[in-house]
């Protein structure tokens, strides 16, 4: 078991919301169901924990107090490879959510997301303060981020 676990509380879809998820990325299962028992302080036989993988990373998920609700102060953080990746991932995600701005999304369980190209940390770290600057402000233009427009921007192509 890795040694930091990301722990996700949901009002009563925690399993609906571990099976989606582990349709939406590649090399991701649902490990284990446990259920309320007699002793509560759910309802007896319903889903208390979920633990599923998601593309390597164990993660858990209860259903809990309805009371607690996702934020955008914490979000699941997604490091994609290609443009493909990212549309892939932003319409599975937006789908029944909502987008908001530079790659941020809220799914249809409230968590929020980031879908983000590897290539935006690398053009943003560029050492020329002029490139840094073209990328930043394209992509604060942007929903989904789009890799093109960055690279055009990172080149000063209009």
């Amino acid at each position: 078991m890795q040694k930091i676990t990301t722990f996700l509380w949901f009002k009563d879809q925690a399993e609906e919301a571990a099976n989606f998820y582990c349709s939406v990325f590649k090399n991701s299962k649902v490990n284990n169901v446990t259920r309320y028992g007699e002793a509560g302080p759910g309802p007896a036989g319903s889903v208390m924990l979920v633990t599923f993988d998601l593309d390597g990373q164990t993660f858990i998920a209860l259903n809990g107090n309805p009371e607690f609700n996702f934020s955008m102060a914490t979000s699941l953080y997604v490091n994609c490879e290609t443009q493909e990746e990212v549309d892939q991932l932003w319409d599975k995600l937006t789908d029944g959510g909502k987008p908001i701005q530079c790659g941020w999304l809220t799914d249809k369980f409230g968590v929020v997301w980031q879908i983000i190209p590897e290539v935006l940390t690398k053009l943003v770290q560029d050492k020329d303060p002029e490139k840094q600057k073209r990328v930043m402000e394209a992509m604060m233009q942007m929903v989904k981020i789009d890799i093109k427009k960055l690279e055009d921007a990172y080149q000063e192509v209009s």
